[in-house]
C-alpha cells in the first residue's frame, strides 16, 4: 500500500508547479526594436519642438556682439536680461516706446472679462441643453455648433460695422464683446458633453428632492465640474491671448493687445535690428498661457478624460 501511495505521489509530482517557478506572461525585455524605435521617435519629436525654444532663451540673454558671431546653439558666454528690460519697458512699438508693458496690462483687461463671462455662459447653456430639454433646444445647439465653425474672417466686417453703430468699436469693451461672443459655441459644445456624462439619476433625485434649475446648477452640477472649467479656462486663455487678427481690426494703437505691440517690435524697420529684444519679447508674450497651463495641468487632462471631447 506504502508503494502505491509513493508511485501515485511520484507519478504526479512532475504536475505540481515549483512554488519558486515564476509564472504569468514573460515580462518584455526594456532593450528591444519596439521599445527604441517609440523612444527614438519621441525624443526626435521631443528635440524638433524643444530646439526653437533654446534658441529663444539663449538668444534672449546674449549680447549683440555675440549674437552677430552666427552661432545661434551655442549657450552665452555672458548672460544679460538688458534684453527682457528693453523688451518689457522701452520697445518701440509704433509711435510709442513703452515696451510690452502697456500691451500687457491691456492683454489683462481684455483676457479676464473675457473668459469669466463666457465660461459662465456657456457653463449654462450646457447644462440647460444637457438637462433641461426644452423646445428647440436642438435646434439651438446645432446653430451653436455651426457658429464654431464659421471661419472668423467672414464675419470681420460685419462686426465692424455692429460695433460702430454700438459705439464701442476700437474700444476694450467691443474686444471683449468679441471674444465672449466667439467663445462661447466651443465652451457650451464642451459642458453639454461634459453634464451629459454625469449620472442622469442623479439629476432626477435632486429634482426629487425639490430642486430647481438654478438650486441644482449651483449646489450639485458647478462643485463636480472643476475639470471642466480647468479645460474651458485654458481653452478661452490660450486662444484670447495669444489672438493677434480680432485685436489689430477692433482696436486702436492705444488698447492693442500684446500680440499686436509684438509684432509691431518684431517687423519694424527702423533702426538696428535686435534679435535678442524680439526673442525676450516673444517669451514674454507666451509666459501667461504656458504658466497657467504647467499649474492646470493636471485637472486639464481630468477634464478631458471625464467627457470633455465625448460625443
Amino acid at each position: 500500500m506504502a508503494d502505491v501511495r509513493t508511485a501515485t505521489a511520484g507519478q504526479f509530482e512532475p504536475a505540481i508547479a515549483s512554488p519558486t517557478e515564476p509564472y504569468g506572461p514573460r515580462p518584455r525585455r526594456a532593450i528591444s526594436r519596439r521599445n527604441i524605435l517609440i523612444y527614438g521617435t519621441l525624443a526626435l519629436v521631443s528635440l524638433y519642438y524643444l530646439l526653437p525654444l533654446w534658441v529663444m532663451v539663449v538668444t534672449s540673454v546674449k549680447g549683440m556682439p555675440e549674437i552677430r558671431t552666427g552661432n545661434i546653439f551655442a549657450p552665452p558666454l555672458e548672460i544679460t536680461f538688458e534684453p527682457w528690460v528693453k523688451a518689457w519697458s522701452t520697445a518701440c512699438t509704433g509711435l510709442n516706446c513703452d515696451g510690452l508693458s502697456r500691451g500687457f496690462w491691456n492683454s489683462v483687461r481684455i483676457t479676464v472679462p473675457s473668459v469669466i463671462i463666457s465660461i459662465l455662459i456657456a457653463s449654462v447653456n450646457g447644462y440647460a441643453l444637457a438637462n433641461w430639454r426644452f423646445k428647440g433646444s436642438e435646434v439651438f445647439f446645432t446653430i451653436l455648433i455651426v457658429g464654431a465653425f464659421i471661419p472668423y474672417q467672414v464675419m470681420l466686417y460685419p462686426i465692424v460695422i455692429i460695433l460702430r453703430e454700438m459705439g464701442i468699436y476700437g474700444t476694450l469693451t467691443g474686444l471683449v464683446i468679441v471674444h465672449t461672443i466667439f467663445g462661447m459655441p466651443i465652451n457650451t459644445l464642451l459642458f453639454r458633453n461634459y453634464f451629459a456624462s454625469v449620472p442622469e439619476e442623479l439629476f432626477k433625485a435632486a429634482r426629487v428632492d425639490g430642486a430647481g434649475f438654478w438650486g441644482i446648477y449651483f449646489r450639485i452640477m458647478l462643485p463636480m465640474s472643476l475639470p471642466i472649467f480647468v479645460v474651458a479656462m485654458i481653452i478661452q486663455v490660450t486662444g484670447i491671448w495669444n489672438d493677434f487678427l480680432f485685436g489689430v481690426v477692433y482696436t486702436k494703437p492705444d488698447v492693442y493687445p500684446m500680440t499686436v505691440q509684438l509684432n509691431n517690435i518684431v517687423n519694424s524697420v527702423q533702426g538696428v535690428k535686435e534679435y535678442n529684444v524680439n526673442m525676450a519679447a516673444t517669451l514674454l508674450t507666451g509666459l501667461v498661457p504656458l504658466i497657467i497651463y504647467f499649474i492646470s495641468g493636471k485637472l486639464f487632462v481630468r477634464g478631458i478624460a471625464a467627457g470633455a471631447v465625448k460625443g
